[in-house]
């Protein structure tokens, strides 16, 4: 999954925020649904301009963000 064919980071849309090319749905707004035990199908619904390469771009993009930066946790 090449997550840069289906997200975007304009200042001018969502202050910049990464959303999803050609709509307003951030990438966080996918994550947090997901993170929220919400179904793909459920968010599929709730955001019909969405399609499932979508989530998976929006996940792949998550994922390549944890690499690139160290999160210490406390033990």
């Amino acid at each position: 999954m090449n997550w840069r064919e289906r997200i975007t980071v304009d200042p001018l849309i969502c202050h910049g925020k990464a959303c999803i090319k050609e709509s307003r749905i951030m990438v966080s707004v996918i994550l947090d649904n997901l993170a929220e035990g919400v179904s793909e199908t459920e968010i599929l619904k709730s955001y019909p301009s969405l399609t499932y390469e979508d989530i998976r771009a929006a996940i792949s993009y998550a994922a390549e963000l944890s690499r690139e930066k160290l999160i210490l946790l406390s033990a």
